[in-house]
């Protein structure tokens, strides 16, 4: 696999494809935009607008489905990406951990649907610690997926907030994760590779701590 920008390994063709005088720094998009601070900046200004309209979109009782997700990505990066909404084609790997391979997507993500989003939505269960461990298990498991070529983990964050608001919840703030806190998030994530969840939950119980003392 070929490096990408210091970002991700990638093997494939379109989604691969890096806009050109980026320095392999920015992905093809529709914007023209070859500066990585413009591609973060388009990136994060279109988060917000998608937010707002998913929370207008779902319904509190919504179960959430493979296909709901990919609209997320859709509505939120459509306008960057001609491939938003889409599942990746191409293999990643990030820091040295190597996420499902391009060809299982489809086959996971709809086991996304069947198990851990049937049994966590819609997430309006009374009993916070229940709140928690639905919020842990579907963040990690797309995670592992990482199904999509860019913004997977600001779309995982997403997901949150709508399961969040579910259970009554305000907007998750997840500003805590930083630092020390990243590192422990990224350690999070591998040990759901043994379905093990206690770590995601210790993060989501700080970060809903930390939205409530907040709102």
């Amino acid at each position: 696999m070929k490096k990408a920008g210091g970002r991700y390994d990638v093997s494939g063709l379109v989604e691969a494809q890096f806009e050109p005088g980026s320095h392999k720094r920015v992905l093809r998009n529709m914007l023209g935009i070859s500066r990585k601070l413009d591609m973060d900046d388009a990136e994060f200004n279109a988060f917000e607008p998608a937010l707002a309209s998913l929370l207008k979109t779902f319904e509190p009782a919504h179960r959430f489905t493979a296909s709901d997700i990919q609209e997320m990505h859709r509505d939120w990066l459509g306008g960057i990406y001609e491939w938003a909404g889409k599942y990746r084609q191409v293999n990643v790997s990030k820091g040295g951990f190597v996420f499902a391979t391009a060809g299982q997507i489809p086959t996971l993500m709809t086991e996304l649907e069947r198990g851990p989003l049937r049994r966590n939505t819609p997430c309006a269960f009374k009993d916070m610690a229940r709140v928690v461990d639905a919020l842990a298990e579907v963040h990690v498991e797309f995670l592992l997926i990482h199904p999509f070529r860019e913004g997977n983990g600001r779309l995982a964050r997403l997901v949150s907030v709508l399961m969040g608001t579910q259970a009554g919840l305000p907007v998750l703030d997840f500003s805590c994760i930083k630092g020390k806190k990243k590192e422990e998030y990224f350690a999070a994530v591998r040990a759901g590779l043994d379905r093990d969840y206690k770590p995601m939950e210790a993060i989501f119980s700080l970060v809903i701590n930390k939205t409530l003392k907040v709102s």
